[in-house]
């Protein structure tokens, strides 16, 4: 078998079915937005995001996913406009307090999720999806970025494939199927005759810094839905064995960024 005989936009759909999970609804992120809103500023992935970028003679934005603004909020100052897209209505009424507290009245909210119809979007300099591409059909996703885009595409996505340690997965008895990983994205991007430049942020788990055993669980709860009390007690022991571990959240979490120019 040659390289150029492997489908890898349909290895990609058949890892996220396998993974099994379904994209978390609006309202999940609703709930999220005013706890995510105090994060923004915190840690330094936004700060190593944007030193990445090539912004030279940009002046247009369009944020996929954009959250609270974590990306799109500090660019603000440095373009002429920042459309921020998100599917979840709470998260972009955060986005704007966001913009307002630092002062910036040039972005855009947009309610619209990947699904949706973008033909009424305004193709931007740059599209950025930040740690936002649990897509079902990413090779469906790179399309849309790229008629989006007139300079470059943006994207993060995840190293190995999994949001928590392992670990933890293992101790709930909760071992998940793997979503497909940044690899595959740099294959769909290769078979489309794109070829991306490729880097790495690599953060605190996102169960680090907790002030104590009830947030942590809380957390935990997020990523693999309700514990069950045996469950919670395997993880409290778990939690008091190694308060260091316990602080650090398990291993860190790593992120692909992937760049590449739009075809013309």
């Amino acid at each position: 078998m040659r390289l150029s005989d492997v489908d890898f936009a349909q290895l990609y759909r058949e890892q996220m079915a396998r993974s099994g999970r379904a994209r978390k609804p609006a309202s999940a992120w609703d709930e999220r937005a005013r706890k995510l809103r105090g994060r923004m500023t915190s840690g330094t992935y936004a700060a190593d995001f944007i030193a990445r970028m090539d912004l030279e003679g940009v002046e247009t934005l369009l944020d996929v996913g954009c959250g609270p603004g974590t990306i799109g909020v500090p660019l603000a100052r440095r373009l002429r406009r920042v459309y921020g897209l998100d599917y979840s209505p709470m998260m972009l009424e955060v986005l704007m307090e966001n913009a307002a507290a630092h002062g910036v009245d040039n972005v855009v909210p947009v309610l619209r999720a990947w699904e949706d119809d973008w033909s009424d979007l305004p193709r931007c300099d740059i599209a950025v999806a930040s740690r936002s591409t649990a897509v079902e059909d990413m090779a469906a996703a790179i399309e849309k970025l790229n008629a989006h885009a007139r300079k470059r595409v943006y994207m993060t996505t995840l190293v190995g494939g999994q949001f928590v340690d392992p670990e933890i997965a293992a101790l709930l008895g909760r071992r998940q199927e793997p979503f497909p990983d940044y690899i595959y994205v740099v294959n769909i991007l290769y078979s489309m005759g794109i070829h991306p430049r490729l880097d790495y942020i690599e953060l605190p788990s996102r169960l680090a810094g907790t002030r104590d055993f009830a947030e942590f669980a809380e957390r935990v709860a997020w990523s693999f839905g309700e514990l069950q009390p045996e469950e919670l007690e395997r993880l409290r022991q778990w939690y008091a064995a190694d308060p260091e571990r316990s602080r650090r959240g398990g291993a860190p979490m790593r992120w692909a960024l992937i760049d590449w120019e739009p075809p013309p």
